[in-house]
Parts: structure tokens; C-alpha cells; sequence
């Protein structure tokens, strides 16, 4: 069973429909939405700020999200897919978003809809990632633009996927 843990007076609260994988980790001052799937070995700590997580969200397995004391919140949008062991810290991902595995965006960063980070990609302090881009490497840098037709085409895709993986667990332990 998930750790669910209350701190400083704060219990995550969660939507309709979510997954979460047997040792997943949210604890403190976590709003999560409908529809989203948080893997194994995944951690949301809203322990040292809030973090939001919009509706049908994929937190895949060893990902962190995590904020900043006093200075930094963590908020994300609807239909964003967080990448195998990416960081996700103190900063906003906009509806619609991509983080590749293993991919690291740092406090105040701003991904603006429709993005893309690439797996690996170092998204530094401060920096706002153009609505419908990919960024790449470290420091991750624009380097290439998407329609707004192919973007969907991937982000529905990876998002909706992961709704289906999460009936999966549900229907072998029992829960459907």
C-alpha cells in the first residue's frame, strides 16, 4: 500500500480515479486531481511547500517532486506525463507537458503548455520553456518547435496510456 503521510498539519488530497503504485510516497500539503497515476518508487513530498497536480497526470516510477522552504511551490497541470526518475522541483508545469526521463527542472522554471523537455534535459532556475517546444541537454536549450496537432498526438497518447496501465493493477488487486 502507497505511504500517505500527514505533516505539519497537512494530508494530501486526492481526486476521483487515481493510482497509486505500493510504494509510492506523497505526504504534506499535496492536491492531486482526477485521474492520475503515481508509480512505483515515485515521490511527491509537499512537505516544505504545496505542491497542485492537475487532472489526468502520470508520475512514473522513481520521479521526485518536491519544492523549496519558503520559496518555492511546485504546480502542474492537467495531461502531463513526468518521465522514469526525472526531478520535478519548485516549479510550474503548464497543461500539457512532457518531462522526459530522467530530466531535471529546477525551482521557478516555468514550462509553458505544449512542451516538451527532453529525457535527461537540465531545465535551469528561472527559465521559462516556450509554449510548444522541445528543450534539450544541460542546460537545456529550445531546439526544436511542434504543431500544436503533433504535441497532442503524443501528450494524449502517453497520458491516456497510463490511465489504462493503472486499470491494469487495479483489476489484479481486486479494486475493480
Amino acid at each position: 500500500m502507497a505511504i500517505i503521510k500527514t505533516i505539519r498539519g497537512f494530508t494530501p488530497q486526492f481526486g476521483k480515479n487515481i493510482f497509486l503504485a505500493d510504494n509510492a510516497v506523497v505526504v504534506g500539503d499535496v492536491i492531486m486531481g482526477d485521474d492520475c497515476t503515481v508509480w512505483f518508487n515515485a515521490v511527491i513530498r509537499g512537505d516544505v511547500h504545496y505542491i497542485r497536480i492537475g487532472n489526468k497526470v502520470n508520475i512514473q516510477d522513481n520521479a521526485v517532486i518536491h519544492c523549496t522552504y519558503q520559496k518555492a511551490f511546485t504546480t502542474i497541470g492537467n495531461n502531463v506525463s513526468i518521465g522514469h526518475s526525472a526531478i520535478v522541483h519548485g516549479c510550474t508545469l503548464e497543461d500539457n507537458v512532457v518531462v522526459g526521463m530522467g530530466a531535471i527542472v529546477m525551482d521557478h522554471a516555468v514550462v509553458e503548455k505544449n512542451s516538451l523537455i527532453a529525457a535527461g534535459a537540465v531545465v535551469l532556475e528561472n527559465t521559462r520553456v516556450e509554449s510548444g517546444s522541445i528543450y534539450a541537454g544541460a542546460p537545456a536549450k529550445k531546439v526544436k518547435e511542434l504543431s500544436p496537432e503533433h504535441f497532442e498526438q503524443i501528450n494524449l497518447r502517453i497520458a491516456n496510456n497510463y490511465v489504462m496501465y493503472a486499470e491494469w493493477y487495479k483489476e489484479v488487486n481486486g479494486e475493480k
